[in-house]
């Protein structure tokens, strides 16, 4: 039905395009979006509907990011508190991811099942404070998150029992703060606070998660010397096991390879963003680019393909990007992450407002531009998302303590009352902890 659809709207189209003279009308999209109205688009529709117009991977993924709408929301919990991170289930081939994973500011663990969003279960490492979410590669049961007592612990999903089936120690003066594991699910690497002059990244032997029985194991190595404050931000090669980047609120963003024999050697490069690093990314063809975020709205795009050349490395280095991207009756406030689709070979950025607006930004090396924006969700700022390029699905995390799917042209069905909330949290200051010190550097 679909297909027959395609085909008249396309010689419609065409005949449109050859005939129609209305000024203002050279928007494909916008025709197409009048004349299909409310008619709900799924992913399928859309690829199709792309293929008959045309549209390249790159219109064809900002036009899906563009409608994305509410699919699921999650039930408000006994205890609201802000959601800081989200991780989804790593599926097997052929399969949807089954579960979600939320890092929250009353220092817990959620798991929610992926598709329907009802709550699962909850761990604590209480008077511990959680950071971070990830889950194994490898089994979508398994479930990280580096604590502040100085470990890393992991839960088994499948296990009814709320202690963790591993746990991964430092040293006796960390306060891990970031955290992440290789896709290959072999090492486990965490980032420290800095205690008096020193600052770290542990690594660990993450091997044997899946029939260990609270079993702690005790580090591999530490790297020492490439940063000199807080260590925000850890994250590992989508495809590279040997490749991690760390970014720290020294504004160093340090891309390693852990195969070498020592620290000196490990360090590939340093990239200097000139401010506190809030977030950091990979992206590009074969992911041979390095991204970040600072703290006070900034956005950093490295090449690191060029390092042997003698192009430069930098793509794009924007000081605020409040300043730098146009939005139309409405404002940007922050920034949250960034988002790299492989199929267009395209980054995108999450930023939003204080009232929970989402805008989606398109980023190039010759700048910034808006893609769309998400309304009608949160009623707060918005602190976390996943993407998930399987079915082009966002889930986002906010203040107001909800937990929302987004799915391109769903309908939300769900009777849950959008709550207009914002929660107090005991550890505001903790997840928000640089932002006295930056006012100094804002115009």
């Amino acid at each position: 039905m679909q297909r027959s659809f395609l085909s008249i709207l396309g010689f419609g189209l065409l005949y449109w395009m050859t005939t129609s003279s209305t000024p203002g009308c050279n928007n494909i999209l916008c025709l197409v979006r009048s004349l299909l109205g409310n008619l709900p688009l799924t992913d399928k529709f859309l690829t199709t509907l792309g293929m008959a117009l045309g549209m390249t991977a790159v219109e064809k993924i900002e036009e899906q990011l563009a409608s994305l709408r509410i699919a699921k929301r999650s039930m408000l919990s006994e205890e609201p508190a802000y959601l800081l991170d989200i991780d989804v289930s790593k599926p097997a081939p052929s399969e949807s991811s089954r579960f979600v994973a939320v890092s929250c500011s009353n220092k817990s663990i959620r798991v929610y099942n992926r598709e329907t969003l009802n709550f699962l279960r909850e761990y604590s490492s209480r008077p511990g404070i959680l950071n971070g979410v990830r889950f194994a590669h490898a089994c979508d049961s398994i479930v990280f998150s580096a604590c502040s007592d100085g470990t890393v612990k992991c839960w088994d999903i499948r296990l009814a029992s709320q202690k963790a089936v591993q746990i991964f120690s430092g040293y006796p003066s960390n306060v891990f703060i970031s955290f992440d594991i290789n896709c290959s699910d072999l090492i486990i690497c965490a980032g420290t606070e800095k205690v008096e002059e020193d600052t770290f990244l542990v690594f660990w032997d993450a091997r044997g998660i899946t029939n260990c029985a609270s079993a702690t194991k005790e580090p591999l190595g530490v790297y020492s010397e490439s940063h000199n404050d807080d260590i925000t931000k850890i994250c590992f090669h989508p495809i590279e096991p040997n490749l991690v980047v760390s970014g720290s609120t020294d504004g160093l963003v340090n891309v390693f390879d852990i195969n070498k024999d020592n620290e000196d050697d490990a360090l590939i490069s340093t990239c200097n963003s000139d401010s506190s690093v809030s977030f950091i990314g990979w992206s590009g063809k074969d992911y041979k680019q390095v991204y970040c975020m600072t703290h006070d709205e900034g956005f950093c795009w490295w090449d690191i393909a060029q390092l042997d050349t003698e192009e430069p490395i930098t793509l794009l280095h924007v000081l605020d990007v409040r300043d730098a991207v146009c939005i139309e009756n409405d404002s940007l406030h922050y920034l949250v992450g960034g988002l790299y689709d492989e199929k267009a070979d395209k980054l995108f950025l999450i930023g939003g407002t204080s009232t929970g607006n989402i805008h989606l930004i398109s980023c190039g090396t010759d700048g910034l531009s808006l893609v769309g924006t998400l309304c009608g969700g949160h009623s707060a700022t918005v602190r976390s998302f996943c993407w998930n390029p399987t079915d082009e699905s966002l889930l986002t995390g906010g203040e107001d303590a909800q937990l929302l799917l987004w799915k391109p042209g769903a309908v939300e069905r769900s009777l849950t009352k959008k709550a207009s909330m914002k929660i107090a949290s005991s550890v505001q200051k903790r997840v928000r902890v640089h932002n006295s010190f930056l006012k100094s550097r804002k115009k």
